[in-house]
């Protein structure tokens, strides 16, 4: 359901940026795109989403923040070690 829907607003896109329909066709068709997009039906089902991917991010920022620190404790030992060796060179 997603990919079919990531595909749709993708079409659309796409036909509008290559439409050669003029000014009349790309405000028909911005007006039925934000009619959609602000249908109670969609909203609700963006909050769910987003809602979901909140609590995705919650649940692993923790493991993302330990990762990010001992890449950086990583590095800044390299870093570390190759200026000792050169300053001994």
């Amino acid at each position: 359901m997603q990919g079919r829907i990531v595909f749709l607003a993708g079409a659309a896109v796409g036909y509008v940026l290559g439409a050669r329909a003029g000014r009349r066709r790309y405000e028909q068709i911005k007006a039925a795109t934000e009619r959609l997009w602000n249908d109670e039906k969609v909203q609700n089902r963006v909050d769910q989403v987003v809602g979901s991917v909140q609590g995705f991010v919650k649940d692993k920022a923790p493991e993302v923040q330990d990762a990010v620190l001992g890449g950086a404790k990583k590095v800044v030992s390299q870093v570390t070690k190759r200026k000792s060796d050169a300053d001994a060179a």
